[in-house]
């Protein structure tokens, strides 16, 4: 009796051919399409992507409302963070509580014995590797999933490159609309700017303040602290000053925010709380990414009482709390948290 698998279809390419690649390999799949943000029109269009590509490959598609968990879980933790002053990731949320949490939840409900989207990732059930296309790589936002489940997963697209799953689609007749069709946001809720969601959800944003050195002098004026993350270099204004200045730090309850020049921005530190790893060791040497497109660093990791502290080898700079840290042994993903120090 063949296998069960239900599949994380959005109406996309990499889904689709997901879908269509374990088709073909035999297993017994159901699609399930999931009602995520609550932007105008959105489902209307892609649900019915999602439901010509099921009618394609020829399996059943599932719709699960989770309008309200995705607002309560991913939207408003998102909001609170900018308020507080930090830079938030809402993506690394959403696949632990919404497409790695109730979607598994969906699975059992159903039957399936695994769960497959269409992520560039791979998993040997044990632990999630960087996918073969490294522009597409998509661990970063997939460190903070239940490592119960990881048995139960499944990647078909992590060992190939994203422009022959296009050419793929191309290919095949009844499949070429997926392959040009444009490419969802890498945040999917925000259609402009982060502060359009904000300004969207009764939040004041535009609220002048002051500008501050390291000495703490006032030395010039800002437009309100949630237009600024870590390593922003534009939109204020710094009396006098005759080098590019940064924004180094943001003091939300004063509505002001510390610049600097880039030597400032630098740092050799950080710690990290809510951590989620797929290993057992509490001290251990890594390579640590700190932002989704930057370059893993070496460090050394020490956990304790719920927190990682985690020396760099080498200064980065812009680290923004708020953010994730996530580890890597080569392409292997270790685990990570969320970054609360910077030094």
């Amino acid at each position: 009796m063949s296998k069960k698998v239900l599949v994380g279809m959005s109406g996309g390419v990499d889904s689709t051919v997901t879908t269509l690649l374990l088709k073909n390999a035999g297993y017994e799949v159901e699609g399930l399409y999931m009602k995520l943000h609550s932007k105008p029109g959105y489902h209307e269009i892609h649900l019915t992507r999602a439901q010509k590509a099921a009618d394609f490959v020829g399996v059943k598609l599932h719709v699960l409302d989770l309008q309200e968990e995705f607002r309560e879980k991913v939207v408003s933790p998102f909001i609170e963070t900018y308020k507080e002053g930090k830079t938030p990731n809402p993506c690394a949320l959403c696949n632990r509580n919404l497409k790695f949490g109730e979607m598994i939840r969906y699975a059992d409900k159903i039957g399936a014995d695994f769960l497959a989207t269409g992520h560039y990732i791979k998993c040997d059930g044990e632990f999630f590797y960087q996918a073969e296309d490294d522009t597409k790589d998509q661990s970063y936002f997939l460190f903070y999933v239940d490592r119960s489940i990881l048995p139960r997963l499944m990647f078909p697209l992590g060992e190939k490159k994203k422009a022959d799953i296009k050419a793929y689609a191309a290919s095949i007749k009844g499949l070429e609309s997926f392959a040009t069709q444009s490419e969802s946001s890498e945040i999917c809720f925000v259609e402009t700017t982060y502060t359009d969601v904000l300004k969207d959800n009764l939040v004041d944003v535009d609220n002048e303040g002051e500008v501050l050195n390291t000495e703490g002098n006032v030395v010039g004026k800002h437009k309100g602290y949630m237009h600024y993350t870590i390593g922003k270099r534009r939109g204020f204004t710094v009396d006098g000053a005759h080098e590019p200045h940064y924004v180094i730090d943001i003091i939300p309850e004063k509505n002001q925010i510390i610049v600097g020049t880039k030597e400032k921005l630098e740092c050799k530190r950080v710690v990290l709380d809510n951590i989620n790893m797929f290993i057992d060791d509490t001290e251990f040497d890594a390579t640590v990414k700190l932002r989704y497109r930057t370059k893993a660093v070496p460090c050394h990791v020490k956990i304790e009482d719920g927190k990682a502290t985690v020396e760099l080898e080498e200064g980065v700079f812009g680290v923004a709390t708020g953010q994730a840290g996530v580890f890597y042994d080569k392409d292997k993903l270790l685990g990570g948290g969320w970054i609360i120090q910077n030094h």
